[in-house]
């Protein structure tokens, strides 16, 4: 009964979110609201949470303080790096870096504008994953594109492509690095199973919205008064260098990503501190503020979309505490595990249809009981199947992913028109990607 009164909550907060332009109010309060009345039912009365033992796939009762902290810290884990992203960008934003990579995009076709940048963000996100190449990705597209509309269908398709591009890499999405942890896959793998498929997932979208009628055409330039910083192009490069950097340091320390992000947000800071002195002691230079950069960096951060996510996030994790998301995995494997319909498998369905809850559920909770319900040994193509249904399948909706959730903030992109608009195009990528892994799967790399 209880449950039952908390998935009540869960979906009336959800239902928030998605009618926040109808209800004039910020889809922040309603997640708020669900975290906290979800948590509050679950501590007063009394309510079993558990923990998932993978190893025997079980949940193990647990005590409900250090349940809480397990998940505020894996929340805080993601608004830490989050925020780290955010201010490495803003920061180059202040010294104008950005319209270095503005100036590379020449053409004003709105369909090759469309091609550039989903390619950017499948590479980008492969590189320094999904969230990060979203926030820089939109950055440079509210310095490119003034038309309100064009904007948010570009800032759909990076999402759709991001996710994409995150997929194939292990540090491309939280959800594949989970799996290359828990030692499911191996980078070379993972690879060589999920980029050719991921490539589909963008392509078929990208392809297809270049046909409609908003990407006809050619653009027209902002105009911009913004004047030349003669540091623009070199915090630029520091910049993506540093977060670049931070794949790397997680590799080699095994340390959480954001502690990368802060390390390399204490180094870009310093150099812009350095090039922001320089600045004011050049009287000649007009084009100046006379401020920590950093400070103005972080007084720029979308806040409400922070406590967005913790909102969300948390409100997850309680559905996972108290084991329904375990539940309904267990049950889908019960239900589909001896179905054997022409090229599909039982497992093969419950990882598709696992594509379509990450866009509903949060994707890391999802894969987290996934690792605990299958036993299968390290690169089984079902590991290479949940890498590319969890990360893939997030973009149908637009907070079921990290980068959508980031976008949603940066660009106030509504949850009914991204449905309406962009959900289309990333599920049909997601069905001709995962199409592409079983054929691969059963007839190329056999």
């Amino acid at each position: 009964m209880l449950e039952t009164i908390i998935i009540i909550v869960f979906v009336l907060g959800y239902l928030g979110i998605a009618f926040e332009h109808s209800l004039k109010i910020d889809k922040l309060i309603p997640a708020l609201i669900m975290m906290a009345v979800m948590w509050g039912i679950i501590s007063y009365f009394d309510m079993t949470v558990f923990e998932i033992d993978t190893k025997n796939k079980e949940l193990i009762p647990y005590k409900l303080k250090s349940v809480m902290n397990y998940f505020l810290g894996h929340t805080a884990e993601i608004l830490i790096f989050l925020i780290g992203a955010m201010t490495i960008v803003e920061t180059i934003d202040f010294f104008n870096g950005f319209s270095t990579i503005k100036k590379l995009i020449k053409t004003k076709s709105k369909v090759r504008i469309l091609w550039i940048i989903c390619f950017l963000a499948f590479i980008l996100s492969a590189i320094i994953d999904n969230l990060t190449a979203t926030i820089v990705l939109i950055t440079i597209l509210q310095k490119l594109v003034q038309d309100r509309t064009l904007k948010l269908w570009y800032a759909g398709m990076i999402i759709v492509a991001a996710n994409a591009g995150g997929a194939w890499s292990p540090i491309g999405d939280i959800t594949t690095t989970m799996l290359w942890i828990g030692e499911k896959v191996s980078i070379v793998a993972l690879i060589k199973y999920l980029i050719i498929p991921s490539l589909v997932c963008m392509i078929i979208p990208t392809y297809v919205a270049s046909k409609y009628k908003i990407f006809q055409g050619e653009i027209v330039p902002p105009k911009s008064s913004e004047k030349e910083n003669p540091y623009g192009s070199l915090i630029l490069k520091i910049g993506l260098i540093s977060i670049v950097f931070v794949p790397a340091f997680k590799i080699f320390t095994g340390l959480p990503p954001y502690v990368g992000m802060m390390l390399s947000l204490a180094v870009v800071a310093t150099i812009a501190e350095f090039f922001n002195y320089k600045l004011i002691s050049a009287e000649s230079n007009s084009n100046i503020v006379h401020h920590s950069p950093v400070h103005h960096a972080l007084t720029k951060i979308e806040m409400p979309s922070i406590l967005f996510f913790l909102g969300i996030l948390m409100a997850v994790g309680a559905l996972e505490a108290l084991g329904i998301v375990f539940g309904v995995g267990q049950w889908m494997v019960s239900t589909f595990e001896n179905v054997d319909w022409v090229i599909f498998g039982g497992l093969d369905i419950v990882v598709f249809v696992l594509g379509f809850l990450s866009a509903a559920i949060d994707n890391v909770p999802l894969v987290a009981a996934s690792m605990g319900m299958f036993g299968e040994a390290i690169d089984d193509p079902l590991w290479h199947g949940i890498a590319y249904a969890a990360g893939t399948g997030g973009s149908m909706i637009i907070i079921g992913s990290a980068a959508g959730v980031v976008a949603m903030g940066m660009e106030k992109i509504d949850f009914l028109w991204y449905l309406k608009k962009i959900a289309f195009l990333a599920f049909i990528g997601y069905i001709a990607g995962f199409l592409t892994f079983i054929l691969l799967r059963d007839f190329v790399l056999v």
